[in-house]
């Protein structure tokens, strides 16, 4: 069980609603001084679930002064995985309202279904006490009462021993008892409840049993005394040996030579650590070095190279400087032919560029034709788009609409068919020249009507024939005809139209309008795909396009050399360049090769000269650097370096190998393990000695007070008066020991069964009582109740003779133990301590802290203090309530 929130109104102090939540699952801590509130919180949660809503006995749940308040308590919480809420209002306008997953109950059958959440009892009047308190009166500590335990256990013990799986009232029942006092009985008539023989059997009984004590005392004496013996011969023995070798010295010095070693390792790895960074760096360092001695190598290198180079540049300078004239009259040549055929070629290309240009314009007139075009027609179709939509939103007539007319008219047929085959008929045939009248419309000739009403026939100069229909259903169907067609005629006028054919032809019209304005926006789409306005910039564009073109071909003028250029023949006439263009190209091409001839040997003439004079400076240079003592002293100093380096990187290589080998044959874990091994062995070997030293002088001090002479004689005498007392009574001793044997096998059996009993209980008290007195046992009676405490194997007292502060402490160990009893057979335990352990001492609060945080691990644990400072190593926030009134007040 999980408290998740505590909400109360007008209770006792807190007449203003006061709400609590974020309980955390383990120990809650809520502290605040003295009348502040504390005790009120758990007598309000105590009201919610012990006291019965519709009890008139609560007055003290009211705050003081205020007669007509009505105090409520609500509270959230969850158990077996469900949501449980909890509303219960005392006094005034009084309900107990219990919700559990969604699931409601009210009233009583809400506290019956808590009292066996729970494990307590309703009462049936006035207000709870505490014989109804079940589990939650042995979990939940009142102020001042941690001590007092016993009468929580009673009150809790049926539902404890619920929890254990079996009734002890079945190992004391009277089934049981009947059993036990009928071989008790029967024993009692050989035998006094002390186990004494009754009547002339008493004398012989008692002389028998004092011979087999006496007889049996000498026996242990004598065994006693000879083991003893050994004992002693073994222990001197033992103890000699160990005075001599004092075995734990060695271990110990096994242990410090391990230390010593761990030690060593330790300090091994961390020179390991040292010397693995000094190993980078000398790596590093050594990559330096031979990178500045790689460079000091490439100059010499370089210097030969360039001196090679400048030779052959000396050589290559003579051999161009006699080509030089045959290239220039040359390049002259080329040069002349190439300007004449640039001027043809010049005029050739204004040519084209003008009829290009004028061909140009007249495909941008077309395209300004077919853009004005298609603008046009997007415009018409956005006019027409518009209009469609206008006439369709008019159309208010759809298929529901028209399946609804065609309805009413398939109606108004259907009644007409109905009618007219039940309806009069008349059928008349009038002589030439005769007439007769029918509701003053007159006939004549021949003709067939049928009559639906009453009807008069007016016959001239004879009289008048009044005509009624005689059909039961005519009346009904004349009137479901006049209603059907007045439902039509309300429909055709809300749908506009006089007919149902018109009603059609409007909704063939709207599919019709629907269907072409969908075409004409695929119309549009295909004139304007990106919208009539993407069209007019496109045809904006082709305005301004054709402009410049215009204001181009005045600048470019007429083509030079040649007569005007015909508009017309534009697209046929031919621009003769290509013949241009190619007499030019080669003469370029001549040109060029001629001019990079030229060029290419002054080039070789100056790069030689420069490369020439580039080579010796730096063969200069680079010779006065290679020469230079500074750089000679770097490269000798770098090569020093070098094999300092080198020397350095082996050392501290193999110095790491090696060591990492040291470390790893010397196996460090391993040494932990010895020293801790040879520190616990040592510490036995000690104590065993000291153990066994005291066990010598208890011995001898024993040995020497026995009196051991005529031990045996005694023996001896007293066997033979055993045995003639054996022989006279053999038959009614064995009848007692075999009733004695049937009583003590029952009374086993009892105890073994309450043992058992008691088990699950005794294993969770011994777990706490570990923890608080360690090697200490609470024994636990037949009614689950502590009994004697025993530390260090010596009796500290009953229960209830243990000191104030220790019964306290006790009983808040036993009732944890319940706790834990209960969440093995799946029982909620909030567990409520209202100042509890008040008095104990600094030393046993620490140990009951250390109890108390190991339960919140399992179970939910409100604790009311006004003591904060003493609990505030607890590993949770404490929570003032004070701070929680001034959060309730602002909320």
């Amino acid at each position: 069980m999980k408290l998740e929130q505590l909400r109360i109104s007008q209770f006792r102090q807190f007449r203003e609603p006061l709400a609590i939540d974020g309980f955390g699952p383990g120990l809650n801590l809520i502290c605040g001084p003295n009348e502040s509130g504390k005790s009120t919180l758990v007598r309000a949660i105590r009201a919610a679930f012990f006291e019965r809503h519709s009890s008139g006995t609560l007055t003290d749940l009211r705050p003081w002064g205020d007669s007509g308040a009505a105090p409520e308590v609500e509270l959230r919480f969850t158990h077996a995985d469900r949501q449980w809420q909890l509303n219960k209002r005392f006094l005034q306008r009084k309900r107990c309202d219990l919700t559990v997953d969604g699931q409601r109950f009210n009233g009583d059958e809400a506290e019956e279904q808590l009292a066996t959440m729970l494990g307590f009892n309703v009462a049936t009047r006035g207000a709870s006490k505490a014989e109804h308190w079940g589990i939650p009166g042995l979990l939940w500590i009142e102020q001042g009462m941690g001590q007092e335990l016993g009468e929580a256990v009673s009150h809790a013990g049926d539902h404890l021993k619920s929890v254990l799986g079996a009734s002890l009232g079945e190992v004391t029942s009277s089934g049981g008892d009947d059993v036990t006092r009928q071989v008790r009985a029967q024993l009692d008539e050989l035998l006094t409840g002390t186990g004494k023989p009754r009547g002339d059997y008493k004398l012989s009984g008692e002389r028998i049993t004092a011979l087999e004590e006496e007889l049996q005392t000498l026996d242990q004496r004598v065994a006693a005394y000879r083991q003893q013996v050994d004992r002693l011969g073994e222990l001197r023995q033992q103890q000699s040996r160990d005075e001599a070798d004092r075995p734990w010295e060695a271990l110990r010095v096994q242990q410090q030579y391990a230390e010593h070693k761990y030690a060593e390792i330790q300090r091994q790895a961390e020179e390991q650590q040292r010397d693995l960074q000094a190993l980078e760096q000398v790596r590093n360092h050594r990559q330096i070095v031979l990178e500045q001695l790689r460079s000091h190598d490439e100059q010499a290198n370089d210097l030969q190279q360039r001196q090679g180079r400048c030779r052959q540049l000396q050589q290559q300078l003579e051999q161009l400087a006699g080509q030089q004239a045959e290239l220039v009259a040359a390049q002259d040549a080329a040069l002349a032919a190439y300007q004449q055929a640039q001027q043809q070629e010049r005029q050739a290309r204004q040519q084209a560029r003008h009829h290009a240009l004028e061909r140009e314009r007249q495909q941008l007139l077309k395209q300004q034709q077919q853009s004005e075009l298609n603008l046009e027609q997007a415009r018409q179709l956005q006019n027409e788009l518009v209009t469609q939509q206008q006439a369709l939103a008019a159309v208010r007539i759809d298929d529901q609409q028209l399946a609804r007319l065609e309805q009413l008219h398939n109606q108004l047929r259907e009644l007409d068919i109905r009618q007219h085959s039940i309806a009069t008929r008349l059928r008349y045939e009038l002589l030439p020249g005769q007439q007769l009248s029918l509701d003053q419309q007159p006939l004549s000739g021949s003709n067939e009507l049928l009559l639906l009403q009453e009807t008069q026939l007016d016959i001239a100069g004879i009289g008048k024939l009044i005509i009624t229909p005689g059909g039961q259903d005519l009346a009904t169907l004349a009137r479901k005809t006049e209603h059907t067609r007045d439902q039509q005629q309300a429909l055709l006028e809300q749908l506009r139209v006089s007919s149902l054919d018109e009603a059609r032809e409007q909704l063939q019209l709207a599919r019709t309008q629907a269907a072409a304005i969908q075409a004409n926006r695929k119309l549009l789409s295909s004139h304007a795909p990106a919208g009539i306005e993407a069209l007019e910039q496109d045809a904006a564009g082709i305005v301004a396009r054709l402009a410049e073109l215009e204001q181009e071909l005045d600048t470019l003028g007429e083509p030079l050399g040649a007569a005007a250029v015909d508009t017309a023949a534009v697209d046929t006439a031919p621009v003769d360049t290509a013949l241009a263009e190619q007499i030019l190209q080669q003469a370029a091409a001549q040109l060029q090769q001629s001019e990079a001839a030229t060029s290419k040997h002054n080039e070789r003439i100056i790069g030689l000269r420069q490369n020439l004079a580039s080579a010796e400076e730096e063969c200069r240079l680079l010779q006065a650097r290679l020469a230079d003592p500074r750089r000679q002293q770097q490269q000798q100093k770098l090569n020093d370096n070098l094999l300092t380096l080198r020397a350095e990187e082996a050392r501290l290589a193999q110095q790491s190998k090696d060591r990492a080998a040291r470390i790893t044959s010397a196996r460090p874990d391993i040494l932990e393990q010895d020293i801790q091994r040879y520190r616990s062995s040592a510490a036995q070997l000690e104590h065993s000695f000291s153990q066994r030293r005291e066990e010598l002088i208890a011995l001898q001090a024993r040995l020497q007070g026995e009196g051991a002479d005529g031990l045996e004689e005694q023996r001896a005498s007293l066997a033979t008066e055993l045995e003639s007392e054996h022989r006279r009574y053999h038959q009614l001793d064995r009848r007692a020991r075999a009733l004695m044997l049937l009583h003590d096998l029952l009374s086993e059996k009892r105890q073994q069964l309450t043992r058992r009993l008691q088990a699950p209980l005794q294993k969770h008290l011994d777990h706490y009582l570990q923890l608080l007195f360690p090697q200490a046992t609470l024994e636990v009676d037949e009614n689950l109740m502590p009994g004697r405490l025993s530390r260090h194997g010596q009796e500290a007292g009953e229960f209830e003779a243990l000191s104030f502060g220790a019964r306290e402490q006790m009983g808040l160990i036993s009732r944890l133990a319940y706790a834990d009893l209960l969440r093995e057979a799946g029982r909620p335990t909030l567990i409520i301590l209202d100042d509890a352990l008040v008095h104990s001492d600094q030393p046993r609060l620490g140990q009951m802290k250390r109890i108390l945080f190991d339960a919140a691990q399992r179970h939910q644990v409100l604790l009311f203090s006004c003591h904060p400072d003493k609990w505030r190593d607890m590993g949770v926030p404490v929570r003032e309530l004070e701070g929680l009134k001034t959060a309730g007040a602002e909320g």
